[in-house]
């Protein structure tokens, strides 16, 4: 499809722009910006729109926003002072006001579009798929029956959009395009060939008094399976609230079901065409495995990953932190894969700032080094990227409780078990908790955690070190010398001093607590 406007052509499966006959040269971002604009021609255009549909909700500044735009009117021969096609609405936003003619494949303008210049939005057609998986949350049905309450069932698909949007690794379809399909019938394969997705998020809002009852589900279009659903009960004492915390619920669970779906389908490619992107969803389904195998095959298929591609941010940041972990859990030497993970990490900042695995790995990188501030910060920039990343929040729960604010870090652990109660790593954020209760010296609720970390994974070593500590401090001394000595079999290296040399606690004081529990329980 082609669109014309004075002497101008944006042709955009070539993605092109030419005036007359000369090819104009347009950064691809400014490309999607005026692709955006002229398609959206009858009305102005919001900030809000621009970063969900051009930058895919991620942050922009007002700056790079300006910038962007400036660049867009330079492009079609236009400025900030003229304005004759580009044009700023106070306080609104920007509108493309020139007229238009849309040249469909057989070369003929579209006669409406070409009536007066009049513009028309372009017949809906199948859109054309990205290599990565795309999404689209459709309007959740109001089920209260009232029309006031529309804009709250309206408000929790807009915010499921902008908080999917944040997840950089698929696509989201903007929020106009999504909501196009409010009150309609259509079937499910139509829309996502529409819209051009391979995952549809439908829901229901059902609103009773002081009640709310929210349901959502996550298809597959091309198996044509639900992947997904899940029920939420809440009261409404604080409506807002509610909604963030519904909506952060919602994008944790999807997040892992896209990658297991892309799993599923690359698997069942020939190895001969496999892409980059397949490569890293085999590799973290490994990953989301934790054993020490499992860890391994993550790594050689992420290698190839970066073979393909030496940019590949994705790949960089999950092979970063699958060494932090390898360093941590015994897998490997801890030296050599700190070492490791720092090259990975740092490799997948340079590649892309906002991604937000990038910024993890980097904190386990700074957190292995004891340079606590800067993991902390790390992994807060991974957050506001992310504020689903359930990882991140374990990861952030531990360096808290490593800088002595327990409080906090048994907050954040326990969010992250909030976010993904069926995350394998939710051992590790129990024993995350456990920890932050032992430098609280609440033993008992620490012994909790622990336990909670050992039933979910009895092989990881994480779950016993709280455990026994937090027993012998208790006085349990049979807890503690039997969780001792498991944790003997599960890291036959154990000794007081292999502790004090990979323990990540800033204050003395706070070391000196942990290696006397343990001298209490029996190692030395």
């Amino acid at each position: 499809m082609q669109f014309l406007f004075a002497d101008h052509i944006l042709d955009v499966p070539r993605r092109e722009l030419r005036r007359g006959p000369t090819s104009i040269a347009v950064e691809p971002q400014v490309f999607d910006l005026l692709i955006y604009l002229v398609q959206n021609r009858d009305r102005v255009v919001s900030r809000d729109d621009l970063i969900g549909s051009v930058w895919r909700g991620r942050i922009v500044s007002d700056s790079t926003l300006a910038s962007r735009i400036n660049a867009a009117r330079k492009a079609v021969g236009d400025n900030g002072e003229e304005q004759k096609l580009i044009r700023t609405v106070t306080r609104r936003g920007i509108r493309f006001v020139g007229a238009v003619r849309v040249r469909t494949g057989t070369g003929e303008p579209s006669r409406a579009a070409a009536a007066l210049g009049e513009p028309q939005q372009p017949a809906r057609g199948a859109q054309p798929r990205s290599d990565q998986p795309a999404i689209a949350v459709l309007p959740f049905a109001n089920m209260s029956g009232e029309q006031e309450q529309e804009y709250f069932s309206d408000g929790i698909s807009e915010d499921i959009i902008t908080a999917l949007s944040k997840v950089r690794w698929f696509l989201v379809i903007a929020r106009n395009s999504s909501f196009a399909y409010k009150g309609k019938a259509v079937p499910m394969t139509q829309i996502a060939s529409e819209l051009g997705v391979s995952y549809l998020v439908e829901g229901s809002v059902r609103r009773s008094g002081d009640l709310v009852r929210i349901t959502a589900q996550l298809s597959d279009v091309a198996t044509r399976s639900q992947l997904w659903g899940d029920r939420y009960d809440r009261s409404l004492a604080d409506v807002f609230a509610v909604q963030d915390e519904i909506t952060e619920s919602i994008v944790a669970a999807i997040e892992p079901q896209v990658y297991a779906a892309e799993n599923f389908h690359a698997e069942r490619k020939p190895p001969h065409s496999l892409r980059a992107w397949d490569l890293v969803m085999r590799a973290l389904s490994h990953f989301w495995c934790v054993t020490r195998d499992d860890n391994m095959a993550a790594q050689r298929l992420l290698d190839e990953a970066i073979a393909l591609d030496q940019n590949y941010a994705q790949a960089l940041a999950v092979l970063a932190v699958s060494h932090t972990f390898a360093g941590h859990l015994g897998w490997e030497d801890p030296a050599a894969a700190n070492l490791a993970a720092e090259r990975a990490g740092l490799a997948a900042i340079r590649a892309d700032r906002d991604d937000p695995w990038a910024h993890l790995a980097v904190g386990a990188s700074h957190l292995r080094k004891q340079r606590f501030d800067d993991a902390l910060a790390a992994f807060e920039s991974a957050l506001c990227l992310n504020p689903s990343f359930a990882l991140a929040h374990g990861h952030r729960g531990l360096v808290l409780s490593s800088l002595g604010r327990w409080q906090e870090g048994a907050r954040a652990a326990r969010h992250a078990l909030r976010l993904s109660l069926r995350d394998p790593f939710a051992a590790i954020y129990s024993a995350v908790a456990a920890y932050a209760e032992f430098v609280g010296r609440n033993y008992e609720e620490a012994i909790r955690f622990a336990r909670e970390s050992i039933r979910q994974r009895p092989d990881f070593a994480a779950g016993y070190r709280p455990l026994a500590a937090a027993a012998a401090m208790a006085g349990d001394m049979d807890l503690a010398r039997a969780a001792l000595d498991t944790l003997r079999s599960v890291q036959p290296n154990l000794s007081l001093a292999w502790m004090a040399s990979q323990m990540l606690i800033k204050e003395e004081e706070e070391r000196a607590h942990y290696l006397a529990a343990f001298r209490r329980a029996g190692l030395d």
